[in-house]
């Protein structure tokens, strides 16, 4: 899915007309792109289950982390990939690499609603861990 991104501003490099940005916002970009990695590491560091594919892991006890960065938030994984994905297009230079982007931010948002949801119902303890660290994603707002 994120390939679409390069490649959108690959296209948009070829075919379209080029509107670089500004070294410092690039520079700015830059840091977030590296903040969303390390926390995006950070969460598969702190929690041995991390996995693309939703499903509960009984075959290797799997339990509910909620230590490093998932005292905070619930799936700092996917906040990291937001962080990376929403500045590629500024470091890229392309104004249209930002419509991949948005469709793909929300596709994750409802990936996020919809693990969380299934986490609730299927992973015991989840909901009281839910309770406790209340926001999926942005603290203070979901």
């Amino acid at each position: 899915g994120t390939a679409l991104i390069p490649l959108v501003a690959g296209l948009d490099a070829i075919w379209g007309e080029q509107h670089p940005f500004d070294l410092k916002i690039k520079m700015i970009a830059l840091f977030i792109m590296l903040t969303g990695h390390a926390l995006g590491y950070y969460a598969m560091f702190a929690n041995r289950f991390f996995s693309g594919m939703v499903r509960i892991q009984t075959d290797r006890g799997h339990h509910v982390v909620s230590s490093g960065p998932y005292c905070w938030i619930r799936h700092p994984g996917y906040v990291g990939a937001l962080l990376a994905n929403l500045v590629t297009p500024l470091l890229l230079d392309s104004y249209w690499a930002f419509v991949p982007t948005i469709f793909l931010s929300v596709v994750l948002i409802v990936r996020t609603y919809l693990e969380d949801s299934a986490l609730q119902n299927e992973l015991p303890g989840y909901s009281d861990y839910a309770k406790q660290v209340r926001y999926r994603l942005l603290p203070g707002v979901w």
